[in-house]
């Protein structure tokens, strides 16, 4: 067994090491080595003094050809890169390999922005005032950046943070998920090995609540991206030091419409993918599907029958569709909620039941009562529920009663009720006749309500994590 060194220079290790396990069968799979307060203040001063010494900053030229080597490493270790992330994070092979080509693909996209993303002219000699004077503006970046991260993409999410921090500049300290460290340490291990300086990114883990929040919170951070549950998101942000700007990525409990007119055949196998892969653990995942009445029975049990065939197993098998969740503690929380919704009137039409220890059955549940917890929160697990609807008006009004607002979806062959569900859903997204966890890293992706703050994707967070420094020049010349 591996045992992974703390990655920030000069800080010695302190605490428990972090014991990785694959959530499929719990084997032990490595260890990382953790800090504690010390910790945090090595990766902290080490960062800090390098963003104060502008001397020391990395030119354009050279974060372009750090992140073109980073994809060219990561291209001939695809394979690899992939198998690590199923095995640790329980995300089906074929699945984890999309995600690898996410990550190569973002971290280009990160070139891309960088090649062309501009200032602007702000206009001058408009009155006597601003008379004689050029404004122009340029992006410099903003500072350190602290990024918190999640289990359930392990590489992508991961890329999405530092290689955002990377491609502007900034000097950055990642602290990935406890479940699934490696895909980050590995990204991180093949952007040094890209030529990037190793204080530039640090990987920070800990055994210690204390620590973790002491990182974020500290005043020389400048930047703060957090993606995981809103509990931990909106404490940690209501804790951040005066200045500090943020971006936080919850979940939701997305919203799917299904009208009269919608083409089924179409429609179900994006709906059976949006709900199950990765087990439901996506923060869009299709999880409420209003159907209209006439064909939401027709709708519900399709769903079962997708749900029924899928292949649930080992993440590092070929021919496994659906994984694990990442603990079992969740499989209990999953049958709890399962089970509350059936006694409480749903009816149960595929699944509703564990897997071992791991694993749960992709599960239809039908018409559930609006008070139970699946119709309330956020399920996090292969559960979707279908509700029957009479009105568009009732379906809309529905979608929108939960303190989440996401991505959301309608199917229909009808122009004018797509566009009334566009203007009318809660949502920072509504897609067409697509599932809700449709995604391309190049798009704003952002969580409205208790979902979220701010825009993710690789030119909004390369955005936020500069500033436009406005520069005026008087001249008589002007």
């Amino acid at each position: 067994m591996e045992t992974f060194p703390m990655m920030i220079p000069g800080a010695q290790p302190e605490g428990k090491n972090v014991v990785v396990t694959a959530p499929f069968d719990g084997s032990v799979i490595a260890e990382v080595e953790t800090g504690r307060g010390e910790a945090v203040n090595k990766a902290l001063e080490t960062a800090y003094g390098l963003y104060r010494n502008r001397n020391s900053w990395l030119s354009v030229p050279k974060r372009i050809e750090i992140l073109e080597n980073a994809a060219r490493i990561m291209t001939g270790e695809a394979e690899s890169l992939a198998l690590e992330a199923a095995r640790e994070g329980g995300k089906p092979l074929i699945d984890s390999q999309v995600e690898v080509t996410r990550a190569i693909d973002g971290v280009k996209g990160c070139i891309e922005v960088l090649r062309t993303q501009s200032g602007e002219e702000v206009p001058m000699g408009l009155n006597p005032a601003s008379a004689g004077r050029l404004a122009v503006t340029r992006h410099e970046l903003i500072g350190v950046v602290v990024a918190v991260s999640a289990f359930n993409h392990p590489l992508n999410l991961i890329v999405h943070q530092v290689g955002p921090a990377v491609a502007v500049g900034c000097p950055v300290i990642v602290k990935p998920a406890e479940d699934t460290p490696l895909s980050c340490i590995r990204f991180v291990q093949i952007l040094r090995e890209a030529g990037l300086p190793e204080e530039w990114c640090q990987v920070f883990m800990t055994d210690e609540l204390d620590a973790a929040t002491q990182l974020v919170t500290d005043s020389r951070v400048a930047f703060f991206s957090f993606i995981g549950s809103a509990k931990v998101g909106w404490m940690l942000r209501s804790k951040l030091a005066p200045g500090t700007r943020c971006a936080l990525e919850h979940g939701g409990a997305a919203p799917v419409i299904v009208a009269e007119d919608a083409d089924l055949d179409q429609a179900l196998p994006l709906l059976a993918k949006g709900g199950f892969y990765h087990a439901g653990q996506v923060c869009v995942s299709v999880q409420r599907i209003f159907a209209h009445e006439s064909i939401a029975r027709d709708v519900a049990e399709r769903l079962a029958e997708a749900a029924n065939s899928l292949k649930i197993g080992d993440p590092t098998l070929a021919e496994t569709e659906v994984g694990p969740l990442i603990r079992p503690r969740e499989v209990d929380r999953v049958e709890s909620w399962v089970s509350e919704a059936v006694d409480k009137g749903a009816e149960l039409l595929s699944g509703g039941s564990r897997i071992g220890d791991t694993c749960y059955a992709c599960t239809v549940l039908y018409d559930p009562p609006t008070e139970a917890k699946v119709s309330q929160m956020e399920i996090f697990g292969p559960v979707v529920c279908v509700y029957p609807y009479t009105d568009i008006d009732e379906a809309i009004d529905r979608a929108n009663a939960l303190p989440y607002a996401f991505q959301s979806a309608v199917f229909t062959k009808n122009i004018d009720l797509a566009m009334k569900a566009y203007n009318r859903l809660d949502a920072s997204a509504v897609m067409v006749n697509d599932h809700t966890a449709f995604r391309v890293d190049w798009m704003p992706f952002a969580g409205l309500k208790e979902s979220g703050l701010g825009v993710g994707g690789i030119p909004f967070t390369m955005h936020d994590m500069q500033i436009n420094k406005l520069l005026v020049i008087r001249s008589g010349e002007l």
